[in-house]
């Protein structure tokens, strides 16, 4: 089966399965979107959306944010993970935000690249979610996914992200990366699935009887 054939398999089960797709992670607007996608490294959405709603009394944009100290950012943002970094970036991204950009969270990805604690990543997923300009942010599960999918053999998550960007067309990036995640979280867990499991692993490899070895980003 060519790549194309299993993209094409892949989009059709995953829009016959999520054909709405809401943003995982709650926000008011791009500077809380931008705040809780950052807060979302190494953690789960389900942790930051029970901390944000605290955080975001505090401050709900860069100007009230600038005024925080790490130190009280800190506090509230510990349980996430990666604490003492997450919480300086916020102040400074912060303060950026409000010296170079009037406040606003700024429209360009290269941009958004150069803020504190803000990677390719998060980026992408800010100016996709948020300002809805197609963009297909990949991270190591979406790797992993695309690996067992036979939609990539790249070794990293930037070569991935070029890889699906190819076979995939560009008005489905957007929604496409939520489904990838969503289905990724219910059906295609690293330990559970193994390749061989789930609908689409059986339909994109239907002659896999092993555990798919995946190259590690």
């Amino acid at each position: 089966m060519r790549k194309a054939e299993r993209a094409s398999i892949v989009l059709k089960i995953l829009e016959a399965h999520y054909p709405k797709t809401p943003v995982p992670l709650d926000h008011q607007d791009n500077f809380t979107l931008l705040v809780a996608v950052l807060l979302s490294a190494q953690c789960t959405d389900e942790r930051v959306n029970k901390v944000t709603p605290k955080l975001f009394q505090l401050a709900d944009n860069p100007r009230d944010m600038r005024t925080k100290s790490p130190e009280e950012i800190y506090n509230i943002i510990k349980p996430c993970g990666l604490g003492p970094q997450k919480s300086k970036a916020i102040h400074e991204l912060s303060n950026i935000l409000c010296d170079s950009y009037n406040g606003e969270v700024p429209e360009d990805i290269k941009a958004l690249e150069k803020l504190p604690g803000v990677g390719h990543k998060t980026a992408s997923v800010v100016i996709s979610q948020g300002f809805g300009h197609p963009a297909f942010p990949v991270d190591t599960h979406i790797h992993r996914l695309a690996q067992r999918w036979g939609l990539t053999k790249g070794k990293n998550v930037q070569q991935t992200e070029q890889d699906l960007k190819k076979i995939f067309p560009q008005d489905s990036w957007n929604k496409l990366h939520l489904q990838i995640i969503f289905w990724g979280r219910e059906f295609c867990q690293a330990q559970q699935c193994h390749g061989v499991t789930c609908k689409i692993c059986r339909a994109t490899f239907p002659k896999r009887s092993r555990p798919f070895s995946h190259k590690k980003p």
